[in-house]
């Protein structure tokens, strides 16, 4: 983009650091924006995107850095000052009000006042959200309460929004994660408009078709820390996944392979779901470890929602150990499936109650078959899995909520070992724990395995993936894109299904 030799960077952000405990999120990165320009930001699940755009947008503050806005210094400590700097963020979760119109939502919080004080002039409202709804395209009545729209149309309005309050520089996270290919195709006519009327955009995608068809630039995060900025003629598809993956891969527990394999216990023929998921077609075996690896929005976590029931199934068959799967999770839990979500916290646990309760808590059919509850019994069993798993409580009555990661863990998968589960999907299940109790969810897991239970692992962890799994299957756009085996696995090999369209 021979311009932006010629002017000044619109924003700029210098040396910008963020630490977290334990963790290095940012580590001195530099990145800028000028007048009108795509830029295209990539990299890995976990390489600092996320934290660089919310220190941007004020949501975290600096440990160290600074912020130049037209080359001037300037403050950034919260979202007051990027709204004034006409910053704003367009999030893959948008923050409408599902009940108010169109208009109500774009200016939510700023109604224009009417002349009898403490009311809104509708009217002027309603005309200026008309007027940014034709800046975009959209023909559509204001009035229109934004639960009648589609996904496209309401990312359309959260881009409104933006563009009431003055934004001249829109920060787009994963924005056609959701769109189908003509809502796409829309999305990118009104970036162009935007581009044409002096917009800047920051572009967050995994999706290297979009990368190089919008991008001015491209910057390549890795491990909290930039990696470089190169213009889209001087760097190929595969280029960019060799930069993003080049790092030391750093696992703290490998597995031996070559165990048996016995039957099958996940048959999944051209499922498709409400979720997204669409022809999904895979296998596990007992004795097997099965990856199911993917970028963020590819629909890993969907293909085990609809495997354990809690999302309808429109198309397609679901087999546990031979039988059809239809119905809920209560279904699923009776033909041996046992699903450990990716937020333990909200979906895994009840943490108001003890860690009894929960160990207890998926098994309690099979461990009172007479519905009549024997404290001495439950007692007895929580026990014998607390010294199992090694879970550090004081005793079977603590709190769940007062527990580490790490053993809130090790109580999920309890609950399906009391349950006698033999079909295990582990979503994300080393997120938010440290490394020595990775190391003891991985010998968990491989010891379920080594016992002739079935496992299917979801990771954003591409070194877990290529360390534990026997074989995986890439997930991109609600499908899956190819099946590697454990000696094809490599950082690489999966970002290339999980990114390419080819």
């Amino acid at each position: 983009m021979n311009a932006m030799t010629k002017v000044s960077p619109l924003l700029e952000m210098r040396g910008i650091c963020k630490t977290f405990p334990g963790v290095k999120a940012l580590d001195d990165v530099s990145f800028d924006i000028y007048p009108g320009e795509v830029h295209m930001l990539l990299g890995e699940n976990g390489a600092g995107k996320s934290s660089l755009m919310k220190v941007l947008c004020g949501v975290y503050v600096a440990d160290a850095g600074e912020f130049h806005h037209q080359g001037r210094r300037v403050e950034v400590s919260g979202p007051a000052d990027t709204i004034r700097l006409g910053i704003a963020v367009i999030f893959q979760e948008f923050s409408l009000v599902p009940y108010l119109d169109i208009a109500q939502n774009i200016f939510l919080g700023r109604e224009p006042r009417g002349r009898v004080p403490g009311s809104v002039d509708h009217a002027k409202m309603h005309a200026e959200a008309r007027r940014l709804l034709d800046t975009l395209g959209m023909d559509i009545s204001t009035h229109t309460p934004v639960h009648r729209l589609g996904v496209a149309q309401q990312q359309m309005i959260e881009i409104a929004k933006a563009l009431s309050q003055n934004a001249r520089i829109l920060v787009l996270d994963e924005p056609t994660a959701a769109l189908s290919e003509r809502e796409t195709e829309k999305l990118f006519g009104v970036i162009a408009r935007l581009k044409a009327d002096g917009v800047s955009m920051i572009y967050i995608s995994h999706r290297m078709a979009e990368v190089f068809a919008l991008g001015d630039r491209i910057t390549v995060m890795r491990d909290g820390r930039k990696v470089g900025s190169y213009m889209p003629g001087d760097a190929t598809p595969d280029e960019l996944v060799a930069r993003m993956v080049g790092r030391k891969v750093d696992m703290g527990y490998t597995r031996t392979r070559g165990g048996p394999v016995g039957e099958v216990a996940l048959d999944m023929q051209g499922v498709s779901a409400d979720n997204g998921i669409e022809d999904v077609t895979l296998q596990v075996r007992a004795g097997e470890i099965v990856g199911l690896a993917g970028l963020v929005g590819s629909g890993r976590s969907e293909v085990a929602r609809a495997v354990f029931g809690a999302d309808p199934v429109r198309a397609g068959e679901i087999r546990i150990f031979g039988k059809p799967m239809r119905g809920g999770p209560d279904k699923a839990r009776a033909l041996g499936a046992a699903l450990i979500p990716e937020s333990r916290k909200t979906e895994g646990l009840a943490l108001i109650r003890s860690v009894r309760d929960n160990l207890l808590l998926a098994g309690l059919r099979r461990v009172f078959p007479t519905h009549w509850y024997r404290g001495g019994k439950a007692a007895e069993l929580s026990a014998r899995e607390i010294g199992r798993l090694r879970i550090a409580t004081p005793n079977g009555d603590q709190l769940a909520q007062f527990l580490s990661g790490g053993n809130q863990q090790k109580i999920v998968i309890g609950k399906w070992l009391v349950a006698e589960s033999r079909l295990f999907i582990f979503d994300e299940p080393t997120r938010g724990i440290d490394v020595g109790a990775k190391a003891e969810i991985f010998a968990l897991i491989d010891g379920l395995v080594k016992q002739g239970a079935a496992v299917l692992l979801i990771s954003s962890e591409l070194p877990e993936i290529i360390n534990v799994c026997d074989r995986t299957y890439v997930m991109r756009g609600g499908r899956v894109a190819g099946e590697l085996a454990h000696d094809a696995m490599t950082e690489e090999s999966i970002l290339q299904l999980g990114m390419n369209d080819a």
